[in-house]
């Protein structure tokens, strides 16, 4: 899933880094510049809730487009609570992906 997002949205313009996992994100942090993080609810060691939650204590504030293919009133409640930036539920179209992206980063960033 995430070499696919990786190629939409390069494929969009929108310039990608991605990471293998959570523990990998917080093991170097987002690289300065990244405009905006795209995670999906479900990941192996930590939801990414508890991502959001584990980049906001160390004092990133990139937003978080949370994917998710357990869409539910409670989940999606939980992600505004949390203050994530956008909710796609899978399966998604990629323009739908693009659209979030450019929503929360601008439409000028690449």
């Amino acid at each position: 899933m995430r070499q696919s997002i990786e190629r939409i949205l390069n494929a969009s313009g929108i310039a990608t880094a991605g990471y293998a996992s959570a523990e990998e994100l917080l093991a170097v942090g987002p690289a300065e510049g990244d405009a905006c993080i795209v995670s999906d609810l479900k990941l192996p060691e930590r939801s990414g809730f508890e991502l959001l939650a584990e980049l906001r204590a160390r004092g990133e504030t990139q937003p978080l487009i949370l994917i998710t293919a357990h869409d539910s009133p409670r989940i999606r409640k939980q992600a505004e609570q949390n203050g994530v930036a956008a909710y796609l539920a899978k399966p998604f179209l990629g323009h739908a992906l693009v659209a979030a992206v450019r929503a929360v980063i601008g439409p000028t960033k690449p």
